[in-house]
C-alpha cells in the first residue's frame, strides 16, 4: 500500500511557511507604525529665494504654506513660480524620507528595498 504524500509539505516547509507569515505579520506592523510617523512628520521645502515655504506631511499632505510680504511685491507670476517651487522642493524632501523610511524598514526585515 503506497504511503500518501500529502501536499508535499514536509516539517522543513512548514517551518518555513510559519517564519513567512511571522516575518509577514512583523513588516505588518512595522509599516503601520511607520504610517502614523509619516502622518505626524513636517517636511519643508522651500523657493530658491526663500521666500515661500511649504510644509508637508511625510504622507505629502499640504499642512501649511507660508509667503513673506516681500514675495508679494514681486507680482503674481513670481508668487506663482515661488509656490509652485517650494511646493515641489517639500514633495521631494517628502517622497525621499518616505522611500528611505521604507527602505530601512524592508532592510530590517531581510526584504530587498522598494
Amino acid at each position: 500500500m503506497a504511503q500518501g504524500k500529502g501536499f508535499g509539505l514536509g516539517l522543513g516547509k512548514m517551518k518555513e511557511l510559519a517564519e513567512a507569515f511571522k516575518k509577514a505579520q512583523q513588516v505588518q506592523e512595522g509599516a503601520k507604525q511607520l504610517q502614523q510617523e509619516l502622518e505626524t512628520m513636517e517636511i519643508q521645502g522651500q523657493s530658491e529665494d526663500g521666500l515661500v515655504v511649504v510644509t508637508m506631511s511625510g504622507n505629502q499632505e499640504p499642512l501649511k504654506v507660508d509667503i513673506k510680504e516681500e514675495a508679494l511685491s514681486n507680482g503674481s507670476e513670481a508668487l506663482s513660480a515661488s509656490v509652485t517651487a517650494a511646493l515641489k522642493d517639500a514633495y521631494q524632501k517628502s517622497t525621499d524620507t518616505m522611500r528611505e523610511r521604507m527602505e530601512e524598514l524592508t532592510g530590517s526585515f531581510g526584504l530587498p528595498g522598494m
